[in-house]
Formats: C-alpha cells, sequence, structure tokens
C-alpha cells in the first residue's frame, strides 16, 4: 500500500525538490530526512526519486559543474529492522550510479527515535519527508480511560456513534503531536528548507471508513462470545487519527512555523495492490478480503497483542477478513489520503 502512495505522490515530492534546488544554496550538499521509513524495501524508494530529480534538475539549471554530495538519514522508532534496511544499500547505490553524475557521494544513516520530538541539530536539514506515518499518534488519548467507565466503551477507535468527547480527545492529542512535529522540524531545517507529508485521513468530519473500525466491530462480537474480555475492549484504544484536511489546516497555521505550499486528498482502495500481487485471477470478494485482512494484520497485530494477548489474532483476523469479504460487496472501502507540501517559514528579522 505504500509503494502504492509514493508512487501517487511523486509528482509533488518531484516538485517540491525541483524549488528546493532552484532557491536554496545548498553548496553542493544536501541533506535530506526520510521520517517513518519503516525496514522495507519502500524505505529507500522516495531517496531514489530525489537522486533522479537532482540530476534532471542540475542538468536543467545548466550547471555542468555541480556534483551534489547527498547525506540521507533514515528514521524510525528504536525497535525498527534497520539492519534489515541495510541489506537494501549495495542495489540503491549501484542504482544512484546509473542515474547520472550530478550525485556524487552519498551517505545513508540510521536515525532511531520518534519524530514527536528532536532528531537533528537546529538548521540542518534541508528536506524532510514522510509517507503512511504521521496519522499514527504518540500515544492513544489519556483522557479516554481516565474515568470510572471509558468514554470509548466497546470501541477500540472513533466510530460514527462515538460520544463527542471522543473525538474531541482524538483531535486534541493529534493537535499536541503534530504542534511538536511541526515545531521540531521547523527548528532543524535550513532557512528555505520543506517538507513533503502524505497520511492518511478523512474527507470529512462525520466519514470514519478505517479498518480499525471493522477491528472494533470484530472485537465487539468476540466479547458477546465470550472470546475477549469486555474490559479488555473496554480500555483498549487505538493510538491513530485520520484528520480533515481543515483539520490540518487549522493546526499548521496555529503552529506559524511553514508556509502550506499545497494540501490536497487523494483516495486510494484498501485493496490497492492486490492487482499486482494476483495475477491471472478473478478477484473475488473473499480475495480481497484475505489479502486486505494479510496487510492489515501486518500493520495492526504487534499493538493488538498488547491489549488482547495473541491468542485470539488468528481468529481475529479471519473474522476481519470474512467481514471485510462483506462489506466490499455493498460499498467502496478506500482510504482518504493527505498529502501537504510546505517550507520553513521566515521569521521577521531574517532574510
Amino acid at each position: 500500500m505504500q509503494k502504492k502512495v509514493i508512487l501517487k505522490v511523486k509528482p509533488v515530492l518531484d516538485e517540491s525538490v525541483k524549488r528546493l534546488l532552484h532557491c536554496t544554496n545548498f553548496k553542493s550538499n544536501l541533506k535530506v530526512a526520510d521520517l517513518g521509513c519503516s525496514s522495507g524495501p519502500n524505505a529507500l524508494m522516495v531517496m531514489y526519486h530525489i537522486v533522479t530529480v537532482i540530476n534532471n534538475t542540475i542538468l536543467g539549471l545548466n550547471q555542468e559543474e555541480v556534483v551534489v554530495v547527498l547525506q540521507i538519514y533514515l528514521n524510525d522508532l528504536f525497535e525498527n529492522d534497520f539492519n534489515n534496511v541495510s541489506k537494501f544499500l549495495p542495489n540503491f547505490y549501484q542504482r544512484i550510479q546509473e542515474t547520472g553524475d550530478k550525485v556524487g557521494a552519498c551517505f545513508v544513516n540510521a536515525t532511531p527515535g520518534s519524530f514527536y520530538g528532536r532528531l537533528f541539530p537546529n538548521n540542518y536539514i534541508h528536506f524532510f519527508h514522510s509517507s503512511y506515518s504521521l496519522h499514527w499518534l504518540s500515544q492513544a488519548p489519556e483522557e479516554l480511560t481516565k474515568g470510572v467507565e471509558s468514554l470509548n466503551k466497546g470501541n477500540i477507535y472513533i466510530t460514527t456513534t462515538s460520544p463527542p468527547a471522543v473525538y474531541k480527545a482524538y483531535f486534541e492529542q493529534f493537535q499536541r503531536d503534530f504542534k511538536l512535529f511541526l515545531k521540531s522540524r521547523s527548528d532543524e531545517l535550513k532557512p528555505g528548507g520543506s517538507m513533503v507529508l502524505t497520511f492518511i485521513g478523512r474527507e470529512k468530519d462525520n466519514e470514519i471508513s478505517h479498518p480499525s473500525v471493522v477491528i472494533g466491530m470484530v472485537l465487539k462480537y468476540m466479547v458477546l462470545e465470550g472470546l475477549v474480555e469486555e474490559a479488555k475492549l473496554d480500555s483498549f484504544n487505538l493510538p491513530t487519527y485520520g484528520p480533515t484536511i481543515e483539520e490540518v489546516r487549522q493546526v499548521i497555521e496555529a503552529e506559524g512555523s511553514f508556509t502550506l505550499q499545497m494540501l490536497k486528498a487523494f483516495k486510494m482502495g484498501w485493496d490497492a495492490n492486490l492487482q499486482e500481487e494476483v495475477v491471472d485471477s478473478v478477484l473475488d470478494s473473499k480475495m480481497k478480503g484475505e489479502f486486505i485482512a494479510k496487510y492489515i494484520r501486518s500493520v495492526f497485530e504487534p499493538i493488538l497483542i498488547i491489549g488482547f494477548g495473541k491468542d485470539i489474532m488468528e481468529e481475529l483476523f479471519s473474522r476481519f477478513a470474512k467481514k471485510v469479504s462483506q462489506l466490499i460487496e455493498l460499498d467502496t472501502l478506500e482510504y482518504t489520503n493527505l498529502v501537504m507540501s510546505m517550507r520553513k517559514s521566515v521569521k521577521r528579522g531574517n532574510k
């Protein structure tokens, strides 16, 4: 899924990097960072795109003497398998050599840690990229489980039946996290530096179309059958939030460190990758449900195990696959993705 999203956002990424190269005097040493890189082959996909853009842009500017030294920083949480990422580096370096001669030395560094806080020195990075990471919060809203009774009783995320207090708690957690993210990146970016961010959102206030809602439905049925303890369901809330375009714009403008250059939404089906993985087969609803369940499990299982234990996972995702198979026959199951590019604002007194 992330690969599909990266390819969809590529024109935005290309334009932002071109603008950076035109407007920034980086003295042939360009520092870029990918936040939430994960550990698969997609970890280096965006960086290869950036190398291609650098080569083409410098050639277009007729700056034949310029050779860029590229410093790449791959960031994810401490438990991320950076050793696995390193296995893809030989092929990555080989591909860079084949793209052209405008990128000379290239240094790839691992930078473990949460992006909800500082990762780099002041005025250090030229360009930040993040794909499919910022919808994850630093934590689930604490307000949901502070009282005697859970505010989000019977659910693990926001649903159309959730009380306003649940939405408020999630949005306020997103505000705190995203403002901290923006402030941290602004401090770390050089003057004129920029970012391209993509994450899951939602189209309008009352739309909740996310696999976590379906997971919650399945868990609720398992509680009724005595397979899951009700107390575990009531006390568990996923640390994720899909904001609307208006909410994202509101937080960026309120934080004040960045000038928003572009912000838009695009849709992508939950089964977007299925056509590539299944060749010469009829894609029925059962196959789609099983495919979606497979990749959703890879994303959500680690955190669900913390709340519900490992023993129920097989049953949970088997039921999830069946439920998705039913829903996909009735409606189009799509993510609303938000993509934005922004530039570090020039503070008063600075030029």
